[in-house]
């Protein structure tokens, strides 16, 4: 299974061993654009894997801080009460570079920029950019993901 994430179509394209799509997803990547520096807020490019599959089982809308669920369920009167949050929501695939000096160790390590796949409020649009670096799907898209892909997959992400 390969992840191809297109930044300039804002799209996600889950691929098997023949390279046959399997599952195509509209997403939102950075608002500041691609780049793999850290505290860029930009979405990295190159070669990654899923490092990590966090969230399993967990009910739709569960808020995670830290990689930790907080217990709560994102609601709309949740969003207004902590309107900055950057909401990370109900699935993470923790992404790792595969491509030293361009996304992985120094400078550009896009697992210690906490770079993931991840759920998102329902109001936040989709094949628009604006997240935080991360890469970001709706809720009901990140369940099918997490359930299709495994740790060690890979992920592409293009300009």
């Amino acid at each position: 299974m390969r992840l191809v994430v297109s930044i300039s179509q804002q799209t996600l394209t889950v691929l098997n061993a023949q390279n046959e799509a399997l599952a195509h997803y509209s997403i939102s990547t950075a608002a500041n654009g691609a780049g793999c520096e850290k505290n860029s807020g930009r979405t990295p490019l190159g070669k990654h894997i899923v490092r990590a599959k966090i969230g399993e089982g967990a009910p739709a809308g569960t808020v995670f801080i830290g990689r930790r669920p907080t217990g709560e369920i994102c609601t709309p009167e949740l969003i207004t009460e902590f309107p900055n949050r950057d909401w990370i929501l109900t699935r993470i695939l923790w992404l790792s570079g595969k491509e030293v000096g361009v996304n992985r160790l120094g400078n550009v390590d896009t697992m210690q920029r906490y770079i993931y796949i991840h759920g998102t409020p329902d109001n936040n649009e989709m094949g628009v950019i604006g997240s935080h670096g991360c890469v970001r799907i709706r809720n009901a898209d990140i369940i099918a993901l997490f359930d299709m892909v495994d740790v060690g997959s890979e992920v592409d992400i293009q300009p």
